[in-house]
């Protein structure tokens, strides 16, 4: 293992947040000085089959943590699909069948070779525990958490104020979610921003359950091809991690220039190094836009489809 100090740098970089700092750092000691590593947990939905380039930004964390010599559980969350994350939602999410979850885990499973270590990752489901809960312990899981609590959440707030429908499945959300973390006794967990009460939910409950307390890494948010909102198989705006090389430079090739930046930090896995001076041409207009975009292209290409299938592509692109 490394240091304690040269893993915090290595993992903080990228972050939004990690909270809370001076935990992080003692479990980062506490674990070097006797050789146990953490558990670091993030998970997944399979409310479509596609994993893309907006899973990739957490997956890519996680690939750190494993590097590091931490044990990274990639927990599929075929139980909490059911219920339908509400981050974010103005309205309810229509409900998926069992058949159409199951289905979208399957493939899940396949995907994340692309980045992680397979021989290194330990993938779960949370039907695993959900499914064994009584209904006294569903009611004792309810207690933890208080209704004022859920309605702190920005998007339950705005619902609640505008009129807008919210059903009591709605708030067990945050609550599986959380307690997939007592069942995992995660010590770590990642999330994209948007996640960040859910995650703190999950915290809440270790204590709640007598475990210590998840530290919590939030990560920014991938903007979609069409800009503005994140990126989303629901939307269509989404670059998928298992896509023809073709798609993935064409589509590429349509993100509004103003995406070019956020894209090589978040999603192409170079170091600021390799790109710092493409994006102060960019900034300065001594460079067209496209020719970076070029670039982008190639490396998402050889990232997803293979080394040299973006050179490939970008001539077929052309012709």
């Amino acid at each position: 293992m490394l240091s304690a100090k040269e893993q915090f740098k290595i993992i903080q970089d990228g972050t939004v947040e990690i909270l809370p700092l001076e935990e992080f750092e003692r479990k980062l000691d506490r674990s070097v000085r006797e050789g146990k590593p953490l558990i670091i947990k993030q998970g997944f939905d399979p409310t479509a089959p596609d994993l893309h380039l907006g899973h990739a930004v957490g997956l890519r964390k996680l690939r750190q943590f494993q590097d590091l010599g931490h044990r990274v559980v990639f927990l599929i969350g075929d139980f909490t699909a059911l219920i339908g994350d509400p981050s974010g939602r103005s309205e309810q999410r229509p409900r998926m069948t069992l058949e159409e979850v199951e289905a979208n885990a399957e493939t899940y499973k396949s995907q994340v070779h692309k980045i992680l270590d397979m021989e290194k990752l330990e993938i779960r489901f949370n039907h695993e525990w959900c499914r064994e809960l009584n209904f006294a312990e569903v009611l004792r899981l309810s207690s933890h958490y208080t209704v004022a609590r859920m309605l702190e959440r920005d998007d339950f707030d705005k619902r609640f104020k505008g009129g807008v429908a919210i059903s009591i499945m709605e708030f067990f959300y945050p609550l599986v979610q959380g307690y997939d973390s007592v069942a995992l006794k995660a010590d770590l967990e990642v999330g994209g921003t948007d996640q960040k009460f859910n995650l703190l939910v999950g915290r809440h409950l270790q204590e709640a359950y007598g475990q210590e307390p998840q530290v919590i890494l939030t990560l920014p948010l991938l903007e979609g091809t069409n800009g503005g909102d994140k990126m989303s198989k629901s939307l269509g705006n989404y670059i998928g991690i298992m896509e023809e090389a073709g798609e993935i430079f064409g589509k590429t090739m349509s993100i509004p220039d103003s995406l070019i930046e956020p894209y090589f930090q978040l999603a192409s896995g170079f170091r600021p190094e390799d790109y710092s001076e493409d994006m102060a041409s960019l900034k300065q207009g001594d460079v067209n836009p496209v020719q970076i975009k070029r670039k982008l292209a190639r490396r998402l290409v050889d990232v997803y489809c293979g080394e040299g299938e973006g050179t490939r592509a970008e001539e077929a692109f052309n012709q």
